[in-house]
């Protein structure tokens, strides 16, 4: 099976008020919620094409909303972004997000029962697991008799000791470059200040650094060499099991794991296979930037899949943004060793500019001859970010999030692509994602074949890019065009690639995949193959082999 993913924040899917004000509260701007996924609404996402649904956002996080009166701890909201906060600041990981429920005390009932119904939508679940730090307020609701909460037991007379949860900055306060103090004049203090998650070693992050959070210690000594103290297994280690036991537990079929090379590999090496042993079926995927990494965290981490942002995303959007030559597909996946089925291609996610934006391509339609490549290259993952498929622009300027062509994670908010009717464009474009998603999941050429690039024999393409997909019943001929103007080409078949597949001979009639055309062209080798291909659009070309 080819893994198609659908990414939710959960707190903007099914939300549809119409006037969302700029850094509005939960009452203001209504929040989305668990129920919002209804077995309609999840079957709808399964027909469309996809097999797993990552929900965005589930566990608790801080957030300036105040949800005391539920016995839920206030976070001091200087050090909260935005007034819903960072699905990446966890305050609890032994709990859900309360504004994702409709009844606050039986927040995690809902949660458990949308995991239900969306297995009964033959859909898998994948949630974060955000392992590198917490929100400098944590506290757990969860009584783990054996784990007690994040720093409770630390040595505050170290900077760093091996069984510490945190870092410490010595004789130094807490000392942001803003202000501490709320609007009540209640101040925040830190002493001594914690080490600040994205590894800034200073009492006074700036409002670039990711100050809403600490760094969780395993083990290294940073300072100090980055020394590894691994000989008794580390605290935050065992803790850390815990949490992905718990969550597994709850019928969990995968974990994104964020910034994972932030974290030694020698803790996903000993932590992965702990889970797998007891829950098999659980995919782990990492958000990794750094390709020198990705055979350490596949192989000694045990990961299944890694993100091929720095890859494969940045040279398809090189190609629509700045037109950059198609051959430079090629030179992607050549550049991967032999991992491309490892790897998650993807043209949107929470951290991404949409592609309909001003900051990316303007214009979704130049998204689709890319999402095709990333979809059909290989049998590895393909993720679509919601919203993405209406050409949702994410150029709203909703609060703490500015107008960056992203669609916040830190404000309550709607997407305007939801607040009202798709229109015909819209319509098309979602039709244009979802055949491509259900040849996906129904052409076994793409989900299990062989993989064939053809530019070495086509130099003159360098606006379209060709390839060939191949099982014992089926050969697809694949050619995009990253062009907005309709081109007419001929595409050179080599017998290396008729030879490669053990095919024998001419094969006879053909059909276009994506509009269902029958086409009278034979496929020869050592023959061209002639193409019409619209602007921004792809040909999908089934020759039987039966």
């Amino acid at each position: 099976m080819k893994i198609l993913i659908y990414q939710v924040l959960v707190r903007l899917y099914g939300n549809i008020n119409p006037n969302p004000v700029q850094n509005g509260n939960i009452e203001e701007n209504g929040c989305g919620k668990f129920n919002y996924f209804t077995d309609s609404c999840l079957q709808k996402i399964r027909n469309e094409g996809f097999n797993y649904i990552w929900y965005t956002g589930v566990i608790e996080h801080a957030t300036q909303t105040d949800y005391s009166k539920y016995g839920i701890k206030n976070s001091h909201p200087t050090i909260v972004k935005g007034k819903a906060g960072s699905p990446y600041a966890i305050r609890d990981y032994y709990d859900v997000s309360p504004d994702l429920a409709e009844n606050v005390y039986r927040r995690m009932e809902e949660f458990e029962t949308l995991v239900q119904r969306t297995h009964r939508a033959d859909l898998r679940v994948i949630i974060d697991f955000v392992p590198n730090h917490v929100a400098r307020q944590y506290f757990s609701d969860a009584k783990i008799k054996e784990y007690p909460d994040f720093g409770k037991y630390d040595a505050l007379a170290y900077s760093f000791h091996p069984h510490n949860n945190f870092y410490y900055l010595l004789d130094q306060p807490f000392g942001p470059q803003f202000s501490l103090y709320d609007d009540q004049g209640n101040f925040y203090g830190e002493f001594p200040a914690k080490v600040t998650g994205n590894d800034c070693f200073s009492s006074t992050p700036s409002c670039n650094d990711w100050y809403d959070t600490i760094k969780l210690n395993y083990g290294i000594d940073y300072l100090n060499g980055r020394t590894k103290h691994f000989d008794t297994v580390p605290s935050t280690w065992h803790k850390m099991l815990s949490v992905l036991l718990f969550w597994a537990r709850k019928g969990i079929d995968g974990f994104r794991c964020d910034m994972v090379e932030m974290i030694p590999v020698e803790f996903w090496a000993w932590v992965i296979p702990k889970i797998k042993k007891d829950f098999p079926h659980i995919i782990f995927i990492a958000e990794i930037y750094n390709p020198g990494n990705y055979n350490d965290y596949l192989c000694q981490g045990h990961f299944d899949y890694l993100y091929d942002k720095v890859g494969m995303y940045d040279v398809l959007r090189g190609i629509i943004t700045e037109g950059k030559p198609t051959k430079n597909i090629t030179n992607a996946w050549q550049a991967l060793g032999g991992i491309q089925t490892n790897m998650l291609n993807f043209l949107e996610n929470h951290d991404e500019q949409r592609i309909a934006s001003d900051f990316f391509a303007g214009d979704a339609r130049k998204g689709r001859p890319a999402s095709v490549v990333a979809a059909t290259l290989n049998t590895n993952p393909f993720m679509i970010y919601f919203g993405q498929e209406l050409g949702e622009k994410g150029m709203d300027s909703e609060g703490f999030s500015r107008i960056d062509g992203r669609t916040t994670i830190f404000d309550y908010w709607s997407l305007s692509v939801f607040r009202r009717k798709p229109s015909e464009e819209q319509e098309r474009l979602r039709r244009y994602y979802t055949k491509v998603l259900q040849l996906c999941n129904k052409n076994k050429a793409i989900n299990n074949g062989k993989f064939f690039d053809l530019m070495y024999v086509n130099n003159h393409l360098t606006r379209q890019y060709a390839y060939l997909r191949c099982n014992q019943d089926e050969l697809l001929l694949i050619v995009v065009n990253f062009d907005g103007e309709k081109v007419e080409t001929d595409v050179f078949i080599p017998s290396h690639a008729m030879d490669y597949f053990g095919i024998v001979g001419t094969i006879y009639g053909s059909k276009e995949l994506l509009t269902n055309e029958i086409r009278s062209l034979d496929l020869q080798r050592d023959k061209p193959y002639h193409v019409c291909i619209k602007g921004y659009d792809a040909e999908i070309i089934s020759f039987s082999l039966i």
